[in-house]
């Protein structure tokens, strides 16, 4: 199979497991569970979706500066509206062709800014070393600030409670398993391919390993590196921000406060990275989560797909915006030339 047929069949397949997901979070509900969605909408604090909406775009704005701040290190000026445009046609790109967004707004910008599309894509890599080390650091807040969570984890993806017994949690299993499933068919169709074995595997992990650090390292070498350091923690606390806003738009949930909206982030973060723009795996994992709290079923997917709603409001309209609005904005353009060496070059 070559590159072009792989890459295609990597979509397709993504895409239609996100479609799979989000089949199965609605096959099986029970009428009751339909009305508690009925009722969850109903209850729905509509002034709070503009905020919501609102606090995303301005997470997108925040990761256009701190890409900027990468960029300049780089030894060239861009403009923040362009790296603005670049991260809002990434993330609408993403919605249907996982990474390809990444690509996209490299390239794009490049045509602007007249930056070759290598170093951009160098500066996307550093930022995704960066942006896993905060999920990771997300994931042990979660479980620091809440110690029975694990448990609860647990018993909700292999149990349910129903009349005093404990039953078998098929969606959860099934979940559960897609993933591990996913993991082990991705790692051994690589090996595969490549003709790799395990020797060959703890050797590549110790070299992601060093380059996670050597990418970390590299902060040290930006102007402005504390100014990245805080547009990053803000990135991440408007997420947070939007789950817990999301919480007071229910009837149902506005109860919760910020440790299960650290929950939400951890839920949802997993989401949208297993499939493109989170179709259908967010949703559900949001629920998975938030039934953790007792929540029931129906208002736990409702919650889930009312934040997911927002979100791919917000990349949509966002995204075709920046293709319409950029090029108009960036007429005169002139071509820049960098105007210091590469700092990572150097190091």
């Amino acid at each position: 199979m070559n590159k072009k047929l792989r890459t295609i069949f990597q979509y397709t397949f993504f895409f239609g497991l996100g479609i799979f997901l989000a089949w199965w979070s609605i096959r099986d509900l029970s009428a009751e569970q339909e009305s508690e969605i009925r009722q969850a909408l109903k209850s729905l604090d509509y002034r709070l979706v503009p905020p919501v909406i609102i606090l995303l775009g301005l997470s997108h704005f925040a990761r256009g500066l701190r890409w900027k701040l990468l960029i300049d290190s780089l030894g060239y000026k861009v403009q923040k509206k362009n790296t603005f445009f670049g991260v809002l046609i990434g993330y609408f790109t993403n919605e249907a062709l996982p990474r390809f967004g990444e690509i996209l707004k490299c390239t794009i910008l490049s045509r602007y800014e007249k930056i070759p599309v290598e170093k951009l894509i160098g500066t996307i890599i550093l930022e995704r070393v960066i942006d896993a080390l905060c999920l990771i650091l997300v994931f042990i807040i979660t479980l620091a600030i809440q110690p029975d969570l694990y448990t609860e984890i647990v018993n909700t993806l292999f149990y349910n409670k129903s009349h005093g017994k404990e039953v078998a949690n098929h969606t959860g299993q099934i979940i559960f398993f897609i993933i591990i499933g996913i993991a082990l068919i991705s790692l051994f169709g690589w090996m595969i391919v490549k003709k790799k074995n395990f020797t060959d595997i703890r050797q590549i992990l110790k070299k992601a390993w060093q380059n996670v650090l050597q990418g970390v390292g590299a902060i040290r070498h930006l102007k402005r590196r504390w100014e990245f350091i805080l547009l990053t923690i803000a990135i991440w606390s408007i997420y947070l921000l939007g789950g817990y806003i999301g919480f007071l738009a229910f009837k149902e949930t506005r109860h919760y406060g910020i440790p299960e909206a650290f929950t939400v982030l951890s839920a949802g973060s997993i989401g949208m990275i297993a499939t493109p723009g989170g179709i259908g795996a967010y949703p559900i994992m949001l629920q998975q989560g938030m039934m953790l709290y007792g929540l029931e079923k129906g208002f736990a997917l409702a919650y889930g797909w009312a934040l997911w709603l927002a979100q791919v409001v917000t990349t949509t309209f966002g995204g075709i915006l920046s293709f319409i609005l950029m090029p108009l904005l960036n007429k005169k353009t002139t071509k820049q030339k960098p105007e210091e060496t590469n700092t990572y070059e150097k190091s």
